[in-house]
């Protein structure tokens, strides 16, 4: 069985262009409104990390995961996620700022949102757009689910 990366993130943040690039898939981005398993990646519906009552659900299929991707859009003035966050979830987190190359975005606050989050924990800088950051992020999960 194949391990996977588990994405999580707000309605809107790119989590499912994210899943697209990783995956050189080439297809139009469509709205996700179900747990959605794609190869090694599995990508949550934006509503189950803004809301509390889908914890639980997040926490389950987290036991799937590997690795754990807290998606943090640079463009958004909030972070949806409560402090600590990660900590709650049985296996490693990093972080993810996606849109770095949007006019609106200010990679510095979703980079302090993310750390509220994630404590000291890995996050890379990231535009499906550009690519930017896309390599070393794709390198960085295949090594952690390789281990």
């Amino acid at each position: 069985m194949m391990k996977k990366a588990m994405m999580i993130g707000p309605v809107g943040a790119g989590k499912s262009t994210l899943v697209k690039v990783l995956l050189g898939v080439d297809q139009p981005v469509r709205k996700t409104q179900a747990l959605e398993f794609h190869d090694w990646l599995i990508d949550t519906p934006g509503e189950y990390s803004e809301n509390p009552l889908y914890y639980r659900t997040l926490m389950a299929t987290a036991l799937e995961a590997q690795v754990l991707l807290l998606i943090q859009d640079a463009t958004r003035e909030r972070s949806c996620f409560p402090f600590g966050f990660a900590q709650g979830f049985p296996m490693p987190a990093i972080g993810v700022v996606t849109k770095a190359d949007h006019p609106d975005a200010n990679v510095e606050r979703a980079i302090l949102f993310l750390r509220e989050s994630l404590g000291e924990r890995e996050i890379y800088v990231t535009s499906a757009a550009t690519n930017k950051g896309i390599r070393t992020l794709f390198e960085r999960l295949i090594e952690i689910m390789r281990d």
